[in-house]
C-alpha cells in the first residue's frame, strides 16, 4: 500500500532537483529547489488530509452488511453513512471556500482537522443509525474545511514553478485514499469491527493537526475591512447541490428522485443566474462567475474532471464484482490485486505534477483522459475467460491515466486564479468530484436495474452481470471521450 507517509519520503529523496529536460516553456526554472521543514510540514499536512478526507468516504464500503447486522437497518439506510458524508462535502466546499479566502485559511484548515477528528471518535460509540448518519454528515461538514483549503494553502507556500509538483503529491494521496479506501477498510472491519475505521480515522487527523499547527501561515485578506457575505447566494447553492445530488443517489429507487434532481438542476441554474448580477453590480458574492466566463481553460477544465471523474470512478467497484463473482476469487486476494491502480497512481501522480509545470497541462491532462478512455473499452471486452494478468495490466494503465490527467488538471485550474481566489478554485474542484462521483453510480445504478432487474449479484446469471458490466464500460468510455473533447479545446 502506498501511504502518504511513502510519498512524502519520496519527496525527501528528490529534494526537487530539476535536472530534466524542459519542453515547451521558453524559459527553465532553477536548477534545484530544496524544501525547508516548514515547507515539509505543510506538504505533509496537506497530504495527510487529502489521504484522510477521501479515504472515510470510501472505507466504509465493505462494513454495509456489519453496519446492517449491528443497527438492525435495511442496506438503503446504511447507504446513508456513506451519501450524507460526501452529499454534505459538496454542499459546504464553496461556502467554506469564500469565507477561507476572506478570512483566514489557516483558522478554516485547522478547524477542519479538529472537528473530523472529534466526530470520528463520537462516531465510534454512535448509539443508532440515525445518530451515526447525523455524525457523518456533521463530518463532511469538516471535510469540507479541508478541501477548500488543503491545496489552496499548498500552493500559495512554494514557487510558481513547482506547483504543478506539490499538486501532484497532493492528488496522489487523494488517489490512494478514494481507491484504497475499501480495501483497507475491508482488512479492519473484518479485522477489528466497522469501529476501527473511526479509530483510524481519529490518529491520522492527530497527524494532521501536528503538521498543520506548526507549520501553515495566515493569509490575510487584500482588504482591512472585514468583507461581506453573500448568505442568500449560498443558501441558493447549499439548496441546489443537495437537492441534485439526493436526486442523483436516489435515481432509480425513489420516485421523487427524479423530481429533486429537475429542481437541483434549475436551482444551480438560478444561482448562477444570481451570482452573476451581484458581481456585475459589483456587491458581495461566493462565487465569481466570471471565473467560467472570462476563462476558457478554467471552464474546460473543470468541465473535464467532472466527466473524468464520472466516468472512471466506478471502475474498482466493478472490478470488485468481476474478481470475487464471476473470477470468484475470495475478498483478501481480490483487495489486494485492486492495489495496483492506487500505486500507479501514488508512483506516477507526483512526476505528471512536475511535468505540467513544464509542458502545458491540456497536453499531458489530454493523453490520460484518452489513456482512461482505452481502458474502459479494454474493461469492456471482459470475459469469464480472462485472466487476472490481463486485469491488473489494465489496472495499472488506468492508474497511470489518473495519474496523468488529475495532478495537471488540477494545475490548470488553479493557475486560472489569482491567489485570494485559491480557496474557491479549490473548492469547485471538490465539488467536481463529488458530482462526477454520485453521477457515475447512479449510471451504474440504472444499468445494473435495467440488465439485472432486482436480483442480487450473488444469485443472477455470470452473463447477465458480464453483459452489465459491458454495457458500462461502454457508456463510461463514451463519457470519457466527450470529456476528452473538452480538456483538448481548453487551450484554444
Amino acid at each position: 500500500m502506498y501511504s502518504p507517509a511513502f510519498i512524502i519520503s519520496q519527496a525527501d529523496a528528490f529534494e526537487f532537483h530539476a535536472s530534466e529536460l524542459v519542453i515547451d516553456t521558453g524559459s527553465r526554472r532553477s536548477d534545484n529547489y530544496s524544501m525547508n521543514r516548514n515547507q515539509k510540514n505543510i506538504l505533509a499536512a496537506a497530504m495527510i488530509t487529502s489521504f484522510m478526507t477521501t479515504f472515510m468516504s470510501s472505507a466504509l464500503n465493505l462494513s454495509v452488511p456489519s453496519l446492517e447486522s449491528f443497527f438492525g437497518v435495511s442496506a438503503g439506510s446504511v447507504s446513508w453513512i456513506v451519501s450524507s458524508y460526501t452529499i454534505t462535502i459538496a454542499a459546504m466546499s464553496l461556502p467554506f471556500g469564500k469565507i477561507s479566502d476572506i478570512t483566514s485559511r489557516r483558522t478554516i484548515f485547522i478547524t477542519g482537522i479538529t472537528g473530523f477528528g472529534i466526530l470520528s471518535a463520537a462516531s465510534i460509540f454512535a448509539p443508532t443509525i440515525g445518530v451515526l448518519i447525523t455524525l457523518r454528515a456533521l463530518t463532511g461538514m469538516c471535510a469540507a474545511m479541508i478541501f477548500a483549503t488543503n491545496n489552496a494553502i499548498l500552493i500559495s507556500s512554494f514557487p510558481h514553478s513547482i506547483q504543478g509538483r506539490m499538486l501532484g503529491f497532493s492528488v496522489a494521496a487523494t488517489y490512494t485514499g478514494l481507491t484504497a479506501g475499501p480495501v483497507a477498510g475491508g482488512v479492519l472491519n473484518s479485522t477489528f469491527g466497522w469501529r476501527s475505521i473511526f479509530a483510524a480515522s481519529v490518529l491520522i487527523s492527530i497527524a494532521a493537526f501536528l503538521a498543520a499547527f506548526r507549520a501553515v501561515p495566515e493569509n490575510h485578506a487584500e482588504n482591512s475591512k472585514p468583507a461581506a457575505f453573500d448568505t442568500a447566494g449560498v443558501s441558493l447553492y447549499i439548496l441546489s447541490i443537495i437537492s441534485s445530488l439526493c436526486g442523483l443517489t436516489m435515481l432509480g429507487s425513489r420516485k421523487a428522485a427524479p423530481f429533486m434532481l429537475v429542481c437541483g438542476i434549475i436551482l444551480l441554474a438560478a444561482f448562477f443566474i444570481y451570482e452573476n448580477r451581484r458581481e456585475s453590480a459589483g456587491s458581495a458574492v461566493v462565487m465569481r462567475v466570471s471565473m467560467f466566463r472570462q476563462s476558457r481553460t478554467f471552464t474546460f477544465s473543470n468541465l473535464a474532471a467532472l466527466l473524468n471523474y464520472g466516468a472512471t470512478f466506478a471502475i474498482s467497484y466493478e472490478m470488485s464484482i468481476f474478481l470475487q463473482v464471476i473470477l470468484g476469487i475470495p475478498s483478501d486476494r481480490a483487495g489486494l490485486m485492486m492495489i495496483v491502480m492506487p500505486a500507479a497512481q501514488a508512483i506516477f501522480s507526483p512526476f505528471t505534477g512536475s511535468l505540467s509545470d513544464r509542458i502545458r497541462p491540456a497536453i499531458l491532462a489530454s493523453s490520460g483522459m484518452g489513456i482512461c478512455a482505452c481502458t474502459l473499452l479494454l474493461f469492456s471486452r471482459i470475459n469469464a475467460g480472462t485472466g487476472v494478468p490481463y486485469v491488473m495490466a489494465v489496472m495499472c494503465l488506468t492508474g497511470f491515466g489518473f495519474a496523468l490527467f488529475s495532478s495537471p488538471n488540477t494545475n490548470a485550474i488553479l493557475s486560472c486564479v489569482q491567489e485570494k481566489d485559491y480557496g474557491v478554485a479549490n473548492s469547485i474542484i471538490a465539488t467536481m468530484r463529488t458530482y462526477g462521483q454520485s453521477l457515475g453510480m447512479a449510471i451504474l445504478s440504472m444499468i445494473t436495474a435495467f440488465t439485472l432487474g432486482s436480483g442480487a449479484l450473488e444469485t443472477s446469471p455470470k452473463e447477465n452481470i458480464l453483459h452489465m458490466m459491458h454495457t458500462s464500460f461502454l457508456v463510461f468510455a463514451v463519457i470519457c471521450v466527450t470529456g476528452l473533447f473538452f480538456s483538448l479545446a481548453r487551450d484554444k
